[in-house]
């Protein structure tokens, strides 16, 4: 084809991405509510999967946590990729992995095979998330049209990890699996419109892949993770073994850090945290994730093992966090731009402190007007924190870096949401286990399985039953909520601080 021909056909295919953006829009957003969702969809589904197949404290935690922790660092390296090679072909492979991941997660037999394929999951969302972001700014030339759009994906984006406890909380009932295999039939109507809608990018065959920095990038977080939840635990291997591991991780990152600050083309634009309003933004994101992810699943677990409640009780009983969650953000739109960046971040953060702090003072009791109170404020000041942060970021940099920033934000998002279930449901486990002390009736060997999880206490006091069942599930439910205070204290102290060291750091607007 020659360059005279080539023009007319550049320019309607130009013209077609200009007709269908909304519908671009519209597959982009609900590929990437798939992903989002994902990240907690199996919070409430915990005690059912306890049930059919018996995981260690650390083989749950891996269960949920694992697809966050792969998607978080592979962001970066599937950027990068979908840059050179082009975003259309990787988020079409991303649909296939991800649907074939989903079904097989289904039919796990075991723990460790649910931990292989959720990982395969995360290795879909990541192909497909930062293609979501890059084609809304490419298929939106009109600036106020952009803003809406990214407006929406910003929207869906927050509000994926509050509707996952509900959307698994109604499926669980059915089946366990059924919180995976309800991924499939959706991706068999995303791929054709994939397929026909979104625009081929134009590859950056210019830019060096830097193969280094990816590996690093994965095997630090993942090692950092999984020492951090063996030293926690030591299931699998001594301290000192699995502490070794955390500062391996550790240093495998530094490395990271520091090529980056010397390559011409890096795989992230790690100079822009020189930025201290950026900065701030950055960790804004991490926390405010961190703290809705992992508080999540240490609640879910509270509603349904302490407090009795069946899986889709459970996941309407936190419906107000979800609600709050939305009408967090649309407010914050709205009076952000009145009070300022700093007083709407750290007045967000310092409200889901404030929130939290009466679950301190409770038992096992049900306290069901202040838990729905409670929820409100949690996902009401996160939203507003995450807008107000997401707002810092991208008005803290110039134009030319708005792509780094852009993914740095993503990666933040993933690895807060990976973090805040390895932190907290690491402090859980560790505050767990001495509390439950040995109950008559109950055998050494199913002691030793009770003090992995709530859920597998109640396993067992399912197994045994009779006096000595329900005296185990009791004194179990005791030691959990004397854990969750624990977390509870760690979050507040993290949250208000963060609160407090926004207002200092960013400046009056």
């Amino acid at each position: 084809m020659t360059v005279t021909q080539a023009a007319p056909v550049a320019r309607r295919a130009v013209q077609r991405e200009h007709d269908n953006r909304w519908s671009i829009l519209l597959v982009l957003c609900l590929s990437l509510l798939l992903i989002t969702v994902d990240a907690t969809v199996l919070h409430i589904a915990v005690p059912a999967l306890t049930s059919a197949l018996e995981p260690s404290a650390v083989q749950l935690l891996w269960i949920i946590d694992v697809y966050s922790l792969v998607v978080a660092p592979l962001l970066i390296m599937f950027g990068a990729l979908g840059d050179r090679y082009g975003r259309k072909r990787l988020v079409l492979a991303g649909f296939v992995l991800f649907g074939v991941a989903s079904a097989a997660a289904a039919f796990s037999p075991t723990p460790l095979a649910l931990i292989v394929f959720r990982a395969l999951l995360g290795v879909g969302g990541a192909m497909i998330m930062p293609a979501t972001l890059s084609l809304i700014r490419q298929v939106f030339t009109d600036r106020r049209e952009r803003a809406i759009a990214l407006g929406v994906w910003s929207a869906v984006a927050a509000a994926g990890a509050a509707i996952g406890p509900l959307v698994g909380g109604l499926l669980v009932g059915i089946w366990w699996g059924a919180v995976f295999l309800v991924n499939v039939p959706i991706l068999l109507v995303l791929l054709p419109a994939a397929v026909r809608l979104l625009p081929e990018s134009r590859k950056r065959a210019d830019r060096p892949w830097d193969g280094l920095s990816a590996a690093l990038s994965v095997f630090g977080i993942l090692a950092l993770a999984f020492g951090l939840k063996e030293a926690g635990s030591g299931s699998l291997m001594p301290f000192g073994a699995s502490f070794s591991i955390f500062l391996g991780g550790v240093a495998l990152l530094v490395w990271f850090v520091r090529r980056q600050t010397r390559l011409t083309s890096p795989l992230l634009e790690v100079r822009l945290f020189r930025d201290r309003e950026f900065s701030t933004g950055v960790t804004g994101v991490l926390l405010g994730v961190f703290a809705l992810v992992g508080l999540q699943l240490m609640l879910a677990q509270y509603l349904q093992l302490v407090l009795g409640d069946s899986p889709v009780r459970a996941a309407l009983r936190m419906l107000p966090l979800v609600v709050s969650a939305v009408v967090g953000g649309l407010a914050a739109a709205h009076f952000l731009p009145k009070i300022g960046l700093r007083a709407t971040m750290s007045g967000g953060l310092g409200l889901v402190a404030v929130a939290l702090t009466p679950t301190l003072t409770w038992g096992v009791e049900g306290h069901p007007v202040m838990l729905a109170v409670c929820f409100v404020g949690i996902g009401f000041g996160v939203q507003v924190a995450l807008l107000a942060a997401s707002d810092t970021i991208m008005s803290s940099v110039p134009e030319s870096h708005a792509g780094g920033a852009a993914a740095i934000e993503e990666t933040a998002y993933e690895l807060g949401a990976g973090l805040g279930v390895a932190v907290l449901g690491t402090i859980t486990t560790i505050a767990y286990a001495p509390a439950l002390t040995a109950v008559p009736g109950v055998p050494a060997g199913g002691m030793d399985q009770a003090r992995q999880s709530l859920a597998g206490a109640a396993h067992v006091a399912h197994e045994i039953g009779g006096s000595a069942g329900d005296a185990l599930l009791n004194a179990a439910r005791w030691a959990f909520v004397n854990a969750l205070h624990t977390t509870v204290v760690v979050s507040v102290v993290l949250l208000s601080l963060t609160a407090i060291a926004v207002a200092m750091l960013l400046r009056r607007d």
